[in-house]
């Protein structure tokens, strides 16, 4: 039977995406040491292979995998977890399933591989079940605080003290004190309800709170100390970047609006970072403050 163009070219991008699914979901398998999710994975990477040999039988062509998409999506899993790369994942088998369907009446032989697909779909997200994601709620915690204390701290002193280094002192030594005090507060907050991973949870909490502390504090280190303004800008922009990346993260982790929540957390953060900017501003002028 002759194939057309179109087709052929959908057959093609099936043969690459059910390829990129058997690596990705093989090398998802060989880190579980879940042995549920592990065998579950690695069966879903052997379909997927089969898949592409039913795609290469009427394509007749040894196709490759995109090389750094593969990379991108195993750092992703090692770094974001596998639960954020599978339902990123998922959005691909949706249009898979569709375009599979298309394309049955043209090609009958691929009937099958939509019932796989819709299998394959229900047992991803039966399966999703990943350590981190039970300490969502400590990472905000550590994340939320970090930012609207940090940032409003950090604005506070800039403009009061006018020195990046100054300023980065400031804020290293509020930081790391605060994240101390926040991971103690937790753990003993949860040993109270009675949570046995309560130090578990003080950790995820202070590490979210470092890492931020880290990331706001870093342009004051790096650039000179009359840049003072720009260090300032720098971490504003650095801030939204935080909010941003970490609510896309749980809008694909956690199925949470992803609009509603950036636009609060960031309203909060720099809500607070304008009312300290102007307390700094006025601390500085009326306690005759002069760095200079």
């Amino acid at each position: 039977m002759e194939i057309s163009n179109e087709i052929m070219k959908v057959v093609i991008d099936s043969q690459i995406d059910e390829i990129e699914g058997s690596i990705i979901y093989g090398f998802m398998a060989s880190r579980q040491k879940d042995d549920k999710n592990k065998k579950l994975l690695q069966k879903m990477a052997d379909d997927e292979a089969k898949h592409a040999l039913v795609w290469k039988s009427i394509t007749k062509k040894d196709l490759k995998a995109n090389g750094f998409k593969m990379f991108i999506l195993k750092v992703a899993t090692v770094i974001l977890g596998f639960t954020f790369v599978v339902k990123k994942m998922q959005k691909g088998e949706h249009k898979t399933i569709g375009s599979y369907e298309k394309l049955e009446k043209d090609l009958p032989q691929i009937g099958y591989l939509v019932e796989e697909e819709r299998r394959h779909e229900k047992e991803l997200y039966a399966m999703l079940d990943e350590e981190r994601l039970h300490y969502v709620g400590s990472m905000v915690l550590g994340l939320n605080d970090a930012l609207v204390e940090l940032t409003g701290a950090i604005a506070g002193v800039t403009f009061a003290l006018q020195n990046t280094k100054l300023v980065a002192m400031t804020g290293i030594i509020t930081g790391i004190s605060a994240t101390l005090s926040m991971a103690a507060s937790n753990y003993l907050a949860e040993r109270s309800d009675g949570a046995s991973d309560a130090l578990k949870s003080s950790f995820y909490t202070g590490m979210a709170y470092l890492i931020t502390v880290a990331l706001l504090v870093l342009p004051y280190l790096l650039l000179p100390s009359s840049m003072y303004v720009i260090a300032f800008a720098t971490m504003i922009v650095t801030v939204l970047l935080i909010i941003l990346f970490f609510n896309y993260y749980l809008s694909v982790t956690k199925d949470e609006p992803f609009i509603k929540r950036f636009m609060e957390m960031a309203t909060i953060s720099l809500s607070v970072a304008a009312i300290s900017f102007v307390i700094g501003i006025l601390a500085k002028q009326f306690l005759g403050i002069d760095t200079l």
